[in-house]
């Protein structure tokens, strides 16, 4: 185990599933991690691989047929599947958001109808918030479900949809007007509504269309895509929880358990952006001696491991406040802020560290440092986590005169 980015107060059953995952990981996702990414190709057997270990249903109750572990041991396995490689890391996340989103908001006939085969990794899950033009705003959300008798007819085009192609099961928030007249809030007017779906790109089921993978710097082999609701007819039993009104608490409970994700997968990437940078500061020499000896390069070191020690616990204070019931999005919002961009800072130090060679696609660096910048945007901006942060600091700190 690395020195740096250990866990106090873990379990031995947690320390022996992180066991588990980082040999799987050092194993099977490191040494075929750049040449999948460089090809952009679907990782399959490493994805069997996960189920195989149980990993999609790592934080599904027991009585689902999941191993019921907590927010904590997922995100130290996110970490550990990011340090090999991140585009793994994204395909176990949106899965979960979705499973964690039934198990707090579903009704008992939807978690019995999907959990278990989540659980199983028979059912993929992906969940669909953003649109063309929304960026972070989500209130403006123009997708709409309409009631026609037994059934919601849904149409509109969602965006930047990770698991797209692959997944079985889709989270998609849309605006539902049943029940909520003109002039109310728009976030009290959202649905999140079920879309089961076959696998693939095209037409996936009436009404509902998977356009190819969306080509993009990095973040490769995960397919990210959009997608298209034209006359996609649903019946009524899939509106997460049974009631319409609620898709945006939902969806934003589910993003808190994702910027930890974020987080982890930022911390993830950072850790092996230094043992990278610190393994080959000691093969290459200049002047006479390994250019680990300069002092130039001991200071950038240590500003790395500083870095990816700090990025570290305030991801785990995230999860462990979201594991002990309270609210934690002040807690998530400042994980994923300072993990992104420690991560991106970390990365680009070890990027200089190989010089010249940095910019090779030999070495593993150039691919880290093409995913960092993802982590800079996903499950919100740096703008919108200072946002929540500021927020939630003025509750706390509330002047009183």
């Amino acid at each position: 185990m690395s020195r740096l980015a250990q866990t106090a107060g873990l379990t031995d059953i947690q320390r022996e599933i992180l066991a588990t995952v980082r040999d799987f990981v050092d194993k099977e996702i490191i040494p075929v991690a750049t040449e999948l990414e460089h090809r952009d190709e679907y990782p399959d057997r490493i994805v069997e691989g996960l189920r195989e270990l149980g990993l999609f249903g790592l934080m599904i109750p027991e009585e689902y047929g999941g191993l019921g572990e907590s927010l904590l041991t997922y995100a130290l396995c996110v970490e550990e599947i990011a340090r090999g490689w991140m585009s793994v890391s994204g395909i176990i996340n949106t899965h979960f958001i979705v499973a964690y989103m039934l198990k707090q908001h579903g009704t008992e006939e939807q978690r019995a109808a999907f959990l278990p085969r989540m659980a199983a990794g028979e059912v993929r899950g992906a969940f669909s918030m953003s649109e063309p033009g929304l960026g972070s705003d989500v209130a403006a959300i123009t997708s709409k479900g309409i009631r026609d008798g037994d059934s919601y007819v849904l149409n509109g085009q969602k965006m930047w949809l990770t698991n797209g192609g692959t997944s079985h099961l889709v989270a998609v928030l849309c605006r539902s007007e049943e029940g909520h007249p003109e002039g109310t809030a728009p976030h009290k007017s959202m649905t999140t509504f079920l879309v089961e779906k076959e696998p693939g790109f095209g037409e996936v089921r009436p009404g509902l269309t998977i356009p190819g993978k969306i080509d993009k710097m990095g973040y490769k082999g995960v397919d990210t895509t959009e997608l298209i609701m034209d006359g996609l007819r649903i019946p009524a039993n899939r509106v997460l929880g049974g009631t319409t009104g609620r898709g945006f608490y939902q969806m934003m409970d589910g993003v808190e358990v994702g910027r930890v994700n974020v987080a982890a997968r930022g911390c993830g990437v950072a850790q092996r952006a230094f043992e990278l940078g610190v393994s080959y500061a000691q093969q290459r020499h200049t002047f006479g001696k390994p250019i680990a000896q300069h002092q130039a390069i001991q200071f950038k070191l240590a500003e790395m491991a500083t870095k990816v020690e700090a990025a570290h616990a305030m991801m785990v204070n995230a999860a462990r406040k979201k594991d002990s019931g309270e609210r934690n999005d002040l807690e998530a919002g400042m994980a994923k802020y300072l993990a992104s961009e420690y991560c991106k800072e970390v990365v680009e130090d070890a990027f200089r560290i190989h010089g010249g060679y940095g910019f090779s696609k030999e070495y593993e660096i150039e691919r880290l440092y093409r995913e960092a910048p993802m982590l800079l945007i996903g499950e919100g901006t740096a703008e919108i986590q200072k946002m929540i942060i500021g927020r939630r600091l003025l509750e706390e700190y509330r002047f009183q005169g």
